[in-house]
């Protein structure tokens, strides 16, 4: 699988993006050429050779005669729309600059159809993004990973004044994507860098590839502390039809929590979105036994559920990390039985459906108001699943 990964040691912006792609191998002709598509006219590229700490990349700016550069939301996506850019790209625009939209939107408290864009609305902030929505049509990756985002503090201005670093606007974009504190009071990630890598890459650590190009996009900053660069490598991996994402992992060692608490507060945890817990015997200091409590969960939950631990259990302190995980693709199903309905969960490798899983409290549940033994209820849910998905199957092969 072709696979480009995006190492933002130094954050992204929609310049170097673009800056990066060109490294990479997208011809500047071509690009410029599907550009004009857009029917803009006031602006020139400008691409050179730079270094930053000795490193060379490609650094792109966008040269423009407008004095103006407040446009709504609305207007813009209207001029993709109407565009004759390709629809790939097209489409890839317009969902960057809706996510954009959104986040002003949310930020400033006001509908989508009445945002007006500032900085993000000039003319090259549109080249920037249209010209990324392009260039990664050409390059073509299969998949797009990315490492953490890296955000900023202190202080920035902007068309609304004083604004808190990282922008409200990038910070809105970034909900759910993993971010770090980069510890500098420089903008390393702006909202177009934020809105490119959420909607187009997934956070993910270095995958296993095989290294077959790499490139640098090179940014505007001279810093002291890292080379100003968007470091791209493409390669390929290993076809995979596996599901991954990431998850975090909290764990804790207990030696004096009664097991009645504890078996309370694993049914508590789930019941908050823990997407799984468990607890694992251990010989403790003192010859004491204890048990490791292990939970994992979706990374936005974390302090809530470690909060939930500190506080309905003995534990003092929670180890917590952050890991890639692999999984199989999960659709919900219900089926009827003559003994009722229940619950499935069909699970699928690729387009292989690999099992079917019924739901154990609703086959519990049977068992329990029609006297049927538990083994028997899980064996016609799951009879009755195949069968409603052979009859599904026979009525899209007959249309």
């Amino acid at each position: 699988m072709k696979t480009l990964y995006l190492d933002c040691f130094s954050g992204i912006s929609g310049d170097m993006f673009l800056g990066l792609l060109l490294d990479l191998g997208v011809e500047q002709q071509q690009l410029e050429a599907e550009l004009a598509r857009l029917n803009l006219s006031g602006y020139s590229l400008e691409v050179t050779r730079e270094q930053r700490h000795g490193i060379e990349g490609c650094r792109v700016v966008v040269h423009c005669l407008e004095q103006t550069h407040h446009r709504r939301w609305s207007d813009i996506d209207r001029l993709l729309e109407q565009s004759a850019l390709h629809p790939i790209p097209k489409g890839l625009a317009r969902r960057l600059f809706q996510r954009l939209g959104e986040a002003e939107s949310k930020v400033h408290g006001i509908p989508l159809d009445e945002v007006h864009f500032h900085e993000v609305g000039a003319l090259d902030a549109i080249v920037d993004l249209v010209g990324a929505a392009i260039g990664l049509h050409l390059l073509s990756p299969e998949q797009v990973l990315c490492s953490p985002l890296p955000l900023s503090r202190g202080i920035s201005t902007a068309a609304h004044g004083a604004l808190p670093l990282p922008a409200p606007a990038t910070l809105e974009l970034l909900r759910g994507f993993p971010i770090c504190d980069s510890g500098i009071n420089k903008e390393l990630v702006t909202p177009t860098g934020a809105a490119i890598a959420a909607e187009v890459a997934t956070c993910s650590p270095l995958a296993s590839l095989r290294v077959e190009q790499i490139g640098y996009g090179v940014g505007g900053w001279q810093l002291d502390d890292r080379p100003n660069l968007l470091r791209g490598i493409l390669g390929s991996t290993e076809l995979s039809s596996l599901e991954r994402d990431q998850v975090q992992v909290l764990e804790t060692h207990i030696d004096d929590t009664s097991p009645e608490l504890m078996g309370e507060l694993l049914e508590r945890l789930l019941d908050a979105g823990a997407l799984d817990v468990g607890f694992t015997p251990l010989q403790m200091k003192k010859n004491r036994p204890g048990v490791r409590l292990t939970m994992v969960c979706e990374p936005d939950l974390e302090a809530k559920l470690a909060r939930m631990v500190l506080r309905e259990s003995s534990a003092i302190g929670i180890r917590s990390y952050r890991t890639g995980r692999f999984k199989l693709h999960r659709q919900p199903g219900q089926v009827t039985t003559p003994l009722g309905g229940a619950a499935v969960k069909l699970l699928y490798d690729g387009e292989e459906l690999l099992r079917i899983t019924p739901e154990f409290s609703d086959c519990r549940q049977l068992s329990r108001t029609t006297g049927t033994p538990l083994p028997e209820v899980y064996r016609q849910v799951e009879q009755a699943a195949r069968e409603q998905l052979a009859r599904t199957e026979k009525d899209g092969t007959e249309s």
